[in-house]
């Protein structure tokens, strides 16, 4: 009897309790510009966009917009330079390797992990950082208005 009643209050304390995301900011630890901007350039970082679909010409019409995927393989130590997402969402699948996040609305550096998809949108500025032994491989599915916007 005691055995259902732990399981039934635990399952009842779980279900009030708030989720938590892997790869994203405890919302404790949220914050405006908690982390400034650096100017560290690119290093250890390959970018290769793999395709592009011309959004103009979808059924979505947006004029001046293309939609991308990029892999990006990070070497250690390498890093992916502050940007912003002002202008250009994405979403980013660690395909291999663990790599952390510094962005301006977190406290604490954020830890992205194999199989973790980052959110990026208007509201992110950030830089990456390469901190393990292995190469880290990313693809960066976004959507871009300046056609000569290279990332980096």
């Amino acid at each position: 009897m005691f055995a259902r009643t732990f399981v039934a209050s635990t399952l009842i304390l779980a279900g009030l309790a708030a989720p938590a995301f892997a790869g994203e900011c405890p919302a404790d630890k949220m914050k405006a510009d908690a982390v400034k901007p650096v100017t560290h350039g690119p290093k250890g970082v390959t970018d290769m966009v793999l395709s592009t679909i011309d959004l103009s010409k979808e059924k979505v019409a947006l004029n001046g917009q293309t939609m991308r995927v990029r892999r990006l393989e990070i070497q250690p130590g390498g890093i992916v330079p502050w940007h912003s997402h002002a202008e250009r969402p994405a979403l980013i699948y660690v395909v291999a390797g663990e790599i952390v996040e510094n962005a301006s609305n977190c406290a604490v550096p954020i830890v992205h992990k194999a199989g973790e998809v980052a959110r990026e949108t208007h509201a992110t500025s950030h830089w990456w950082q390469n901190k393990g032994n292995a190469t880290v491989t990313l693809l960066s599915f976004d959507i871009m208005g300046d056609p000569n916007d290279k990332h980096m």
